[in-house]
Order: C-alpha cells, then sequence, then structure tokens
C-alpha cells in the first residue's frame, strides 16, 4: 500500500527525532518541532494508522511513537536526506588516504578505522577472496639477466609489479614463448586450480620450469594475501550506544562481533550494489542476528574489489553514513585524484 505524502512525513519525522535523542515522540512534538501546518489531532490519527500500518510503535501506552525496522526501510529508501561532511570529516578522510596504497592489508584497515572515526560507530571491512577470479593471460617480461617482471591478467583484476627470478641470459624471444606457454596452460583456470598445479599440468616444459613455479608462488601469494579476512575497527563504541546499555542485547551485539565470520555473507553477497542497507530481519543479515543495522559500500582498488560499513542500532544516522561511505569510495576508487568536493 502506498503512503500518503502525509504519511511519510511523519514517519521522517519520527525517524529523524529518534536518531537524535533515542526518545519516543509525541503528537504535540512532532507538531512542535516538524509539522506545524498540521493539527495535533491529524497527527494523533496518522500516528495511529500508521502503528497499524507496522511502521511506528509504542514502547508503552503513555509514551510517544519510535520507528520500527519497516520505518527505517522507508526511510532509507525514501525520505532520507543529504548530508554534506563537514570540512574537518574530509581532513580526517585525506589524511588517513594522503599517500597512494599499494598493500591492500593496510588498505582494508585504514578504510575501516576512518570509517569508524567519523561515524563513531564500528566499522567493518574486507577484501573479497580472490581465488575465483579466472586467469585470462600472463606476461613475462625481461628487466635484467636474471629477473623478469610477471604480468597475470584474471577477471577482475591485473597482478603487476611482481619480479621472479628467471633463467640467465635467455633471449627475449624465450619470454614470449614462456607468457604463451603459461598463458595457455592457464588461461580459463581460477586461482584456486592454479594453486594446485599437479590437477592442471602433469608435463611442463623442461625450460619453462623456473617461470611456471614462478607463476604459481605468486598466485598463491596473492591469494593468500587477499584471503577475505574481516577486519573490525572500535567495536567497543557498540558500548557507548543507548540500545545496547541492557546486559542482554549488548552480550548479543558482542557475540555477532567475536564470532564475525558471521558477517561475511553480508559483505561479500551485495552483488553489483554499491550501496547495500540491511535492517533487523532482513534475510540476508548474519543468521540470528540481534536487532541491529549493517550499511556497507563496495569499493575498488586496482581492481580488487572489498566491502567497508558499520554495523551498529537501527537508529544510526544513515544519511551520514552513506555520505561517509559514498566519499571513501570515490576516494579509493581514485587515491591520486583526491575529490575537493563532495
Amino acid at each position: 500500500m502506498a503512503l500518503s505524502e502525509r504519511k511519510a512525513m511523519i514517519i521522517k519525522a519520527v525517524v529523524d527525532s529518534y536518531i537524535d535523542s533515542c526518545q519516543p515522540i509525541s503528537s504535540s512534538e512532532i507538531r512542535e518541532k516538524y509539522l506545524p501546518s498540521l493539527s495535533s489531532a491529524t497527527i494523533r490519527n496518522e500516528l495511529s494508522a500508521l502503528e497499524e500500518m507496522g511502521y511506528l510503535t509504542q514502547p508503552h501506552i503513555s509514551a510517544g511513537r519510535i520507528p520500527t525496522a519497516e520505518a527505517y526501510k522507508m526511510y532509507v529508501d525514501k525520505l532520507m536526506p543529504k548530508h554534506k561532511l563537514t570540512k574537518s570529516e574530509l581532513a580526517i578522510i585525506r589524511h588517513y588516504f594522503g599517500q597512494k596504497l599499494t598493500d591492500m592489508d593496510s588498505l582494508v584497515r585504514k578504510t575501516a578505522k576512518v570509517i569508524s572515526e567519523i561515524t563513531n560507530l564500528t566499522s567493518v571491512a574486507c577484501v573479497r577472496p580472490l581465488s575465483n577470479d579466472v586467469i585470462q593471460s600472463v606476461k613475462i617480461v625481461k628487466v635484467t639477466d636474471t629477473v623478469a617482471l610477471f604480468i597475470i591478467v584474471t577477471d577482475r583484476t591485473i597482478i603487476k609489479d611482481t619480479f621472479a627470478e628467471v633463467p640467465f641470459d635467455v633471449s627475449e624471444q624465450y619470454f614470449e614463448d614462456a607468457s604463451k606457454f603459461i598463458s595457455e596452460m592457464f588461461g580459463g583456470h581460477k586461482i584456486s586450480e592454479v594453486e594446485n598445479p599437479e590437477k592442471l599440468a602433469k608435463d611442463v616444459r623442461q625450460e619453462y620450469e623456473r617461470v611456471f613455479e614462478a607463476v604459481i608462488k605468486i598466485l598463491k601469494d596473492y591469494s593468500q594475501d587477499s584471503s577475505g579476512e574481516i577486519v573490525l575497527e572500535g567495536s567497543s563504541k557498540i558500548l557507548d550506544q543507548p540500545e545496547y546499555t541492557s546486559l542482554g542485547k549488548a552480550k548479543a551485539m558482542l557475540q555477532l562481533l567475536d564470532a564475525k565470520e558471521r558477517l561475511y555473507p553480508v559483505l561479500s553477497e551485495s552483488g553489483g550494489m554499491n550501496l547495500s542497507i540491511k535492517i533487523a530481519g532482513d534475510n540476508e543479515m548474519a543468521e540470528g542476528a540481534p536487532e541491529c543495522a549493517i550499511v556497507t559500500a563496495n569499493y575498488e582498488m586496482e581492481g580488487v574489489i572489498g566491502s567497508a560499513g558499520v554495523i551498529g542500532p537501527m537508529r544510526m544516522d544513515y544519511s551520514k553514513v552513506v555520505s561517509v561511505l559514498e566519499y571513501i569510495g570515490k576516494t579509493l576508487n581514485s587515491l591520486d585524484n583526491l575529490e575537493e568536493e563532495q
């Protein structure tokens, strides 16, 4: 059932108020702070209707209303205002990413740290495992008499700036032939298959054994360095939220963070979505997850795809969180050309 503009305005007022104060709001407060053009009686009628529709609830009979998970979903889908990051928040992001980073592990940790610092929420980040990448080609370029540069192209990224020792003083033609041989052998296969080469290649021509072994080592090291480890920052900030003053709720959230591998499906299965917002009972949430919200964004650096975001109460400031993730995403996608404006 489509909501009227008035009902939508009231949902927005209730959500905005609850995000700000974590307190139920009455009809008179809604009129005074948000909708002075409506009478208190009209607002009361709409509040009752929205409660029946499942968007609002009352903690107890004499209290005002608070949003339900459905109200938050409506808010982020249709009603959320655009948040403009402050100069100090932008400066923090520029500080963290002021220098180009090539190590993916440190990049993931920096990303989680800056998100937690600006949002004051627990942040989560990971790089998608590369074991399912499909190799397309391998290029080997002579650098010195005994060292070659290996460039491995997959369907998702380019593995470059990787050097290995090769047979002494061989011709340029050797590297061309070796590149073609290895590309034909590995092309179309996943990295996980190549990591067990005995199943893939029974006979390797003797003159190419050295480069064959070098490619195997490069792929193994690269896959292990980007193994999909989940990084959390600011876990204790969960306890700063009023929702988790209850011992039971706090314990449930801390248990979820402690078993952080349960978050991986939420981080890794967002498909092509650039932004993912999961609230409370969404099917994609970790099984048995306590009442919470997880907001994540995909990012990419040199073809390597990962996800980063926050986990916290449903009452989080979604508008600010989304703006932070969007700006960090732009920064990660182009570290050499940091945006001057949002």
